[in-house]
């Protein structure tokens, strides 16, 4: 049986990663920083911090995976305006520390980079959807330092003779996610309306900006393809090929729920520069692995709110 680390697994995608890995007969290893909480039955969980390089190694020569994930980032588009260094730290040093241990390791284990569609930036007419060749023009703190990982990866694949391959991940939605994404707000606004905690009112941000959403749990079953098929030094792009505006998921969210709603733009949820339309050409990996979104929105949507609304 193949062994699966998942590196940085308490936040959002870590869990459906996991229990992706076990549906996939991967036996499936977790880190989590000490103060976070990570309770799957499925993976032995370790407390790890991608800052200490030695503590890599030492993981990494315990557990010896086949497979692993680095998840670990500061993910936070709004929170890296706020902290660029702890931005930087964690997104590049960090993941450029999870390098160098597998590199003092005696065998190959093949590692998937997890970047993010944020490192397109600033796309022009004509290149959407935007293919994995496109140009990278960072419009954000985040952003940068995920291109930054993907172009170290690039060249430690080459110059290092290791299995590393990269993905871009566009916008992932679900149940569980944090309410500081823009699905998850909406939806946990509507279940706070719903049971009277709050004043009838949406407080949102730009609208007319157009994203590429895709279920948690898809993007995972993507993870897990790529890293046992994927081509090391190639880039893959993870999305379901589709931009919607942010208009019309708070249309739909509005729609599912019972009470009258009223949309305010709040200043505060708008970012320093967005990017008006972001759309991924997902060719090359479904013609590497098949790999395609299987769940509609609106499911994922339906699903969300139902999870804030048991928790409200």
């Amino acid at each position: 049986m193949k062994k699966g680390l998942v590196i940085g697994a308490a936040g959002f995608v870590g869990n459906y990663l996991i229990e992706e890995m076990y549906e996939s007969g991967i036996e499936a290893y977790a880190t989590k920083l000490p103060h976070e909480q990570l309770d799957n039955p499925h993976a032995r969980v370790y407390d790890l911090d991608i800052m200490d390089k030695d503590a890599i190694v030492a993981l990494l020569f315990e557990i010896r995976p086949d497979y692993i994930f680095h998840l670990a980032a500061q993910s936070s588009v709004g929170l890296a305006w706020k902290n660029p260094g702890l931005t930087i730290d964690v997104n590049i040093k960090g993941s450029v520390n999870v390098m160098d241990a597998i590199r003092e390791l005696f065998y190959k284990p093949r590692v998937l980079l997890i970047g993010s569609g944020e490192e397109y930036g600033h796309i022009r007419p004509g290149e959407t959807p935007i293919s994995e060749e496109n140009a990278l023009r960072p419009g954000n703190i985040y952003a940068a330092t995920k291109a930054c990982q993907n172009m170290i990866g690039n060249i430690y694949s080459k110059a290092y003779d290791m299995e590393l391959m990269m993905v871009r991940a566009f916008n992932h939605i679900g149940p569980g996610q944090a309410p500081m994404f823009v699905v998850s707000d909406f939806c946990k606004q509507v279940a706070e309306i719903e049971k009277g905690l709050r004043e009838p009112v949406m407080k949102v941000g730009n609208l007319a900006a157009k994203r590429d959403f895709t279920d948690v749990r898809d993007v995972v079953k993507a993870y897990v393809g790529l890293v046992a098929a994927g081509t090391p030094g190639e880039t893959y792009n993870v999305g379901s090929g589709n931009a919607q505006a942010i208009q019309e998921i708070l249309d739909l969210i509005v729609s599912l729920s019972s009470a009258e709603i009223q949309v305010e733009i709040d200043p505060n949820k708008l970012r320093p520069v967005d990017v008006p339309i972001i759309e991924a050409d997902i060719t090359k990996i479904n013609e590497l692995t098949g790999w395609k979104p299987q769940i509609p929105l609106k499911q994922t949507i339906q699903e969300t709110l139902d999870y804030w609304r048991a928790r409200v």
